[in-house]
C-alpha cells in the first residue's frame, strides 16, 4: 500500500489528535525510507564579485557597520539552508577594517578564525595578547576568549572569518557577551615557548581545548608546506595544530594549507565539509556534480561526501577550514581516494 493511500485511510479525528499531541506518522515520511539522499552542493564566491561589494561596505559610516563590517557568505546550495552558513557546521564571511578603526571587545561560545586575504598593519587582541595580522596569517579566537581588532595600517585589511556557529546553534550552546573585557584574563604564553619543533615546555596550565598559539604566520606555514611530502591525492598538505596536543587549533575547527602542483589531483571524498580560500594560483575543482574555476581570494566550499579533484595551472596554494576532527571524534569520519569525481 502506498503512503498516499495510507494517508487517505487515516480518519480526520486521528490526524487531529496527532497534531494536538505534536506527533507525526513516520510511515508517511517518504524521506525516511528513501534510498535517494539529497546532498549539499558546492558554491563559490568570486573575488571579482566580492571586491566591489567590499568597497560598498567600506563607504558606510553607520556605527554598526564600523563595529562589525562583515559580509556573511551564505551558501544557497545547502539542502537545509541555515541563513548563516557556508557548510552545515561552518560559517564563512569577509570582515573589513579601515585604517584607524577598532572592533570593540567581545566574546562568544563559537570559536572563530581570521585568515588575512588582503592588507596588513592590524592586530587582533586575544585575552590581552596582541597578534599581528599580515597577508596569509591565521589568527584564532577560541570560544569564550575575549578578542578585539585594532587597525594601525594604511589601507583596509580584509580577512576570511570562519566560525562553528551552525554547530553551536544546532546544539543550543551559542552564547555572546559584549565588552568591556574584564581586568583579569586567563594566562597567555609567549610564542617563543613553542618555536622549537617537537619540543614544548612542561608545566603550562593551558586550556586543552585550543592552541596556546593564536597566530600562525604565513612565512612559517609556507616553510612547512615546502617540506611536506605528497599525500595520497597528490597534494602537499600541512595541518595547523595545537603544539601541546598535536590536535586541531581549536576543538571544533580544523585548518590546513595545501599546495597543488601543475596537473590534476587524484579524486578524494570525505564526510567532512570544507571552506576553501585560494591564496595563490589559478585552477579548477570538480566537486561532486559541480565544477568551479578559481583564482586568488576566491572562497568555495567542498560539501560532505562529494568526490573532489583539483587541477591547478602551475602551482597553487589553498587555505582550508574543516569540521574533520569533530567527525573523527564522533567516529563519523570516512575518507577514500581514487573514485570518479
Amino acid at each position: 500500500m502506498s503512503a498516499s493511500s495510507t494517508a487517505s485511510d487515516t480518519p480526520d479525528s486521528v490526524r487531529k489528535a496527532w497534531a494536538e499531541a505534536h506527533v507525526s506518522p513516520l510511515w508517511e515520511a517518504l524521506e525516511a525510507h528513501s534510498t535517494e539522499v539529497s546532498r549539499d552542493r558546492a558554491f563559490i564566491w568570486k573575488w571579482s564579485t566580492m571586491r566591489p561589494l567590499i568597497e560598498d561596505a567600506l563607504n558606510l559610516k553607520d556605527m554598526r557597520a564600523i563595529q562589525r563590517r562583515v559580509l556573511t557568505l551564505n551558501n544557497p546550495n545547502l539542502r537545509t539552508p541555515t541563513g548563516m552558513g557556508a557548510t552545515p557546521t561552518l560559517t564563512a564571511a569577509l570582515q573589513i577594517l579601515k585604517p584607524g578603526e577598532v572592533a570593540m571587545p567581545h566574546r562568544h561560545s563559537p570559536s572563530a578564525l581570521r585568515f588575512v586575504l588582503e592588507g596588513e598593519g592590524a592586530v587582533t587582541i586575544v585575552d590581552g595578547k596582541e597578534c599581528e595580522m599580515d597577508e596569509g596569517d591565521l589568527i584564532t579566537t577560541p570560544g569564550w576568549t575575549w578578542h578585539e581588532h585594532v587597525h594601525h595600517g594604511k589601507r583596509p585589511i580584509i580577512w576570511l572569518d570562519s566560525l562553528d556557529v551552525p554547530l553551536h546553534r544546532y546544539l543550543g550552546t551559542d552564547g555572546f557577551q559584549p565588552g568591556p573585557r574584564p581586568n583579569k584574563l586567563p594566562p597567555t604564553f609567549d610564542d617563543n615557548l613553542f618555536s622549537v619543533s617537537g619540543m614544548v615546555p612542561e608545566g603550562l596550565e593551558a586550556n586543552p581545548n585550543f592552541s596556546p598559539l593564536f597566530r600562525y604566520p604565513w612565512t612559517q606555514a609556507v616553510k612547512a608546506l615546502e617540506a611536506a611530502p605528497l599525500t595520497k591525492d597528490g597534494v602537499r598538505r600541512v595541518r595547523y595544530t595545537n603544539p601541546l596536543t598535536g590536535g586541531p587549533v581549536m576543538s571544533l575547527i580544523d585548518c590546513y594549507l595545501i599546495e597543488l602542483a601543475d596537473g590534476e589531483t587524484l579524486p578524494m571524498r570525505t564526510s567532512a565539509s570544507m571552506v576553501c580560500a585560494v591564496v595563490e594560483g589559478t585552477g579548477t575543482s570538480t566537486l561532486g556534480g559541480d565544477t568551479v574555476s578559481w583564482e586568488p581570494k576566491d572562497v568555495f566550499t567542498i560539501p560532505t561526501g562529494a568526490w573532489a579533484k583539483h587541477k591547478a595551472n602551475g602551482k597553487a596554494r589553498i587555505f582550508v577550514v574543516s569540521d574533520r576532527d569533530v567527525l573523527r571524534r564522533l567516529d563519523l569520519l570516512e575518507e577514500e581516494y581514487g573514485g570518479t569525481a
